[in-house]
């Protein structure tokens, strides 16, 4: 029979493999494409290959129109921002240009950009081998809530806005501009195979008949996750203008198709419900960071996935079999609560995306249910009105409580005048949107900047009695490695500073430990934390013959 115990962890493991091992297969089959071999003897009808129309290096002309209608068919009702004569597809460009906002638009309508690759000296609508795309310039959003100075009550923007005050309800969404649009042109001489075209760029394809042979157009793309929040912009009723800055750039065709799977994941996120913040912080993962560096960002991220499962699995079976607190720091499991929720808290008032808000809210229930444990606390309910009621605590529990005051007296020496300073120099100098963000702003930065301090009560209490076999260590061993892959990339992607110092923060703590469970080597005749003894063997039952 195998083991329990690794039973689950082993098929995490192997599950683990399973699905890194499919996601290389398809990532390889999305970056590398099948030519047509049938291309390699000299081109004939019917051979089933589609050649590139560039490989004939047409002149050609790029225009960008805009309209407030989603389909266009004359030149009728249309504004041209942009012409780009010569166009050459090897080079890149970028360029900033003012383009009207109707009336419809201002009236939180939608404005939509046309982008038409087509031959010099041709408009658009007379050439028959012309390529465009449609993008919409506009999106809705709820605005973020401006932030003032709680005491003065002077807000950065109060004086510009009054001469053209414009008010909106703070839950409602609001029409914004999109202030970039990138544009790229797949380049390469590829030869795709007619009977196994990808689907990904087959939507993007328009083919046209030369001669015997079947060709593709240019290969027009629009960047979507090159549009992030802080670029968008408040369409405001009196605004006539806005600057709209096109960028280009040749794109690879294994990088096209990667780029078009990740824009259709965005989209489904946002189908799913998730808001245009949301999928920004999705689209801030692809966008600031190098394609290959983001393919070692993954394995990573795979690997603190796993890591984070085993202690999670660890750490939750340490505390279920957990029925005595000796040796174990009552304050800093209520520390760690508090702060967890703190932090769910902090991130649920900045409107933080969905993928880091959910793992923050089970975390805090997590820590609520340890804190229970803790405290050997049951709730009964008599109506609607719960009574909490606590169990007793042994001689051995109430000496490690002892030394847990003691090292909490010492501690709060330092720790309260630090906190009370922050949050008062905060006060004065940081503007807030309410008392209540600034209060959870004020426990936050606690958090982050002198938390690792409620992790000293227990590295007392290990000192005190020379000992940390009550720790869970198979717990401790997994969030170390979630550690250090965080101080990885620290310095790498973008976070707040005080987060990132905070990575730094808990390796300190840690080597500590480390250092601790070298020192104070555990005794094989004490009872671990599963209740059991290193020197018992473990009653089985009877073998029947």
């Amino acid at each position: 029979m195998l083991p329990r115990r690794s039973s689950l962890t082993g098929l995490a493991v192997g599950l683990f493999a399973v699905y890194v091992a499919h996601t290389c297969w398809v990532m390889y089959g999305i970056v590398h494409t099948r030519p047509c071999l049938a291309a390699s003897r000299d081109g004939e009808a019917g051979d089933g290959c589609i050649r590139p129309y560039l490989a004939r290096r047409p002149k050609l002309q790029l225009s960008v129109y805009t309209t407030t209608r989603s389909n266009i068919g004359t030149e009728n009702n249309v504004d041209l921002v942009l012409n780009v004569e010569n166009f050459d597809v090897e080079s890149k460009f970028e360029r900033t240009v003012n383009v009207s906002v109707p009336k419809k638009t201002r009236n939180n309508g939608t404005l939509y950009a046309f982008i038409f690759l087509h031959h010099a000296g041709t408009l658009p609508w007379h050439d028959g081998k012309e390529v465009h795309i449609v993008s919409p310039l506009t999106t809705y959003m709820i605005p973020k809530p401006e932030e003032i100075n709680l005491l003065t009550g002077e807000s950065v923007t109060r004086q510009i806005e009054a001469e053209k005050k414009q008010t909106y309800a703070l839950d409602e969404p609001v029409s914004h501009w999109r202030s970039r649009l990138t544009l790229n042109v797949m380049v390469e001489d590829f030869v795709f195979d007619g009977s196994s075209l990808p689907a990904d760029v087959h939507r993007y394809m328009k083919m046209v008949q030369l001669g015997k042979t079947v060709h593709y157009l240019p290969i027009l793309f629009i960047d979507q996750l090159s549009n992030r929040v802080k670029d968008l912009m408040i369409i405001n009723r009196s605004t006539t203008e806005l600057p709209l800055t096109v960028s280009y750039d040749k794109i690879s065709l294994g990088k096209l198709r990667f780029w078009i799977h990740m824009q259709d994941a965005v989209y489904s996120l946002q189908q799913f419900g998730f808001s245009e913040k949301d999928a920004d912080e999705v689209k801030g993962i692809f966008v600031d960071t190098n394609l290959y560096f983001l393919a070692l960002t993954f394995f990573v991220a795979a690997f603190h996935l796993l890591f984070d499962f085993l202690a999670f699995k660890n750490d939750i079976s340490f505390w279920k079999k957990k029925k005595s607190m000796i040796g174990m720091s009552t304050k800093a499991v209520l520390w760690r609560c508090f702060s967890t929720v703190i932090i769910f808290l902090f991130l649920l008032d900045e409107q933080t995306s969905l993928l880091v808000l959910i793992p923050a809210g089970v975390g805090a229930v997590i820590e609520l249910w340890k804190v229970k444990k803790a405290l050997k606390m049951t709730i009964e309910w008599g109506g609607l009105i719960p009574s909490f009621k606590f169990g007793t605590f042994t001689e051995s529990e109430k000496k490690t409580e002892a030394y847990d005051t003691q090292a909490m007296k010492y501690l709060s020496y330092l720790l309260y005048p630090l906190c009370i300073g922050g949050a008062v120099y905060s006060l004065l100098n940081i503007k807030y949107k309410s008392w209540y963000s600034w209060l959870i702003n004020s426990f936050v930065n606690g958090v982050y900047a002198f938390g690792f301090l409620f992790m000293l009560p227990q590295l007392f209490v290990n000192y005190k009695m020379k000992s940390v076999a009550h720790l869970p260590w198979k717990a401790f061993t997994y969030k170390a490695f979630n550690t250090f892959i965080d101080d990885i990339f620290a310095f790498i992607i973008t976070m707040p500073t005080s987060h990132r110092l905070a990575c730094f923060r808990d390796d300190v703590v840690f080597l500590v430990y480390l250092y601790q469970r070298w020192l104070y080597p555990v005794d094989k005749s004490r009872v671990n934390e599963y209740g059991e003894s290193y020197e018992e063997k473990p009653k089985r039952k009877p073998h029947k013959e």
